[in-house]
């Protein structure tokens, strides 16, 4: 799914609360295993600690999701702000690993399948996560490096 908004839009949104948008941002659930998974992942190979991490049941997060016309119960919604501009299903993976670097820019040879078979690919997944892993909140991992990262 491709988001359509200005940058740094979500300033002029009154829903929004004001927050750091500095650096990269993650809103991912923060009771999906595989989400938790997502965020060691993030917190653990971005050297420049550029990323911010947020759960999306925070008010922040949810109103946030909801600038960009997704709704924070649906499965498939989640949220990597970059340079102000959102992105969402497989294109914000991708982006992440980008802005990773090393072997995770190998990510973007995900980026040869079509855009409907992209979403159809992430929505699977999305879609069956609890399935796939059990819940488990990263709000509460005791990692000091997830924790540093939180904005709630």
């Amino acid at each position: 799914m491709k988001l359509r908004s200005a940058p740094f839009s979500y300033r002029d949104d009154p829903a929004v609360p004001a927050f750091d948008d500095a650096g990269v941002l993650a809103v991912m659930d923060a009771e999906c295993g595989l989400c938790a998974r997502g965020v060691r992942w993030i917190a653990h190979h971005d050297g420049r600690a550029e990323f911010g991490i947020m759960p999306l049941q925070s008010t922040l997060g949810a109103e946030l999701i909801r600038h960009y016309g997704m709704d924070p119960e649906d499965p498939l919604s989640w949220l990597y702000l970059e340079e102000g501009r959102g992105y969402t299903s497989l294109d914000a993976v991708i982006r992440v690993g980008w802005r990773l670097g090393g072997i995770w820019r190998g990510l973007v040879m995900l980026r040869v399948l079509p855009r409907p078979v992209q979403d159809r690919l992430y929505g699977l997944v999305a879609r069956n996560r609890y399935r796939l892993t059990r819940r488990a909140s990263f709000c509460e991992m005791p990692d000091a490096e997830i924790r540093r990262r939180l904005i709630r």
